[in-house]
């Protein structure tokens, strides 16, 4: 069965390409073949370093997401992950409900997944509500709690909604928190995790331990999440 992922959270600075960086690494590293799209007009992470295997999306007409329903369509077994920009959920919902695009994926065998990032503030946890108590809300819900942008959930936890959501069916992934000094090299170096990894990018020996540790664990997360 084919897969889209939307890497959401409507909230800018959350972390959705990080984690869309995270799952194409994984899906490299899995062997499984994916194709990434782009939403953000201005500095997109994953056509900056994932080039081979993403392409820009724009999200300025009614039908500006019907090639991710045919890309997934066209080779069964194939990942599609959309890396959608701050404040473009809107323009997903409306696609999603104008043009029946859960049905055209159930006819398809299509696996539709809607990726809610977030991290330790308020507005994350009321972004969440938002999205629990919208159209939209059937679709299969994956949520990430970000660590690297604040390790502790208390908003969250207070809120009732994990709970709620996890009762809906929804997958809880933790991005476990990584130092932002490090996260610096890594993106300094302007390349996939892998290419930070094995090349000149300024990560020393142990740095580099570190890198391949915390993607070890969030792999073993999206292995039993069914990723």
């Amino acid at each position: 069965m084919s897969q889209i992922h939307f890497i959401g959270g409507e909230k800018g600075g959350v972390g959705k390409s990080l984690v869309a960086r995270v799952l194409a690494q994984h899906f490299i590293d899995r062997g499984l073949p994916f194709l990434g799209f782009d939403t953000d007009r201005s500095h997109g992470a994953l056509t900056r370093y994932y080039t081979d295997f993403a392409a820009p999306l724009l999200l300025d007409a009614h039908d500006s997401l019907d090639p991710v329903i045919e890309a997934a369509a066209e080779q069964p077994g194939r990942r599609v992950l959309v890396d959608l920009a701050a404040q473009t959920q809107g323009a997903l919902t409306r696609w999603l409900e104008e043009a029946g695009a859960a049905d055209v994926a159930a006819e398809l065998g299509v696996q539709l997944n809607y990726w809610h990032v977030m991290d330790a503030g308020r507005d994350s946890t009321d972004l969440l509500r938002a999205w629990l108590d919208g159209p939209a809300a059937a679709l299969p819900l994956v949520m990430v709690l970000n660590e690297v942008r604040g390790e502790r959930f208390e908003l969250l936890a207070a809120s009732g909604l994990l709970e709620r959501a996890q009762a809906q069916g929804a997958r809880v992934i933790h991005l476990r928190k990584l130092p932002d000094s490090l996260l610096q090299k890594v993106d300094g170096a302007g390349a996939s995790f892998w290419a930070a990894l094995q090349g000149p990018g300024g990560l020393g020996l142990l740095d580099r331990q570190r890198v391949r540790v915390w993607l070890q664990r969030i792999g073993s997360e999206l292995d039993a999440a069914g990723v």
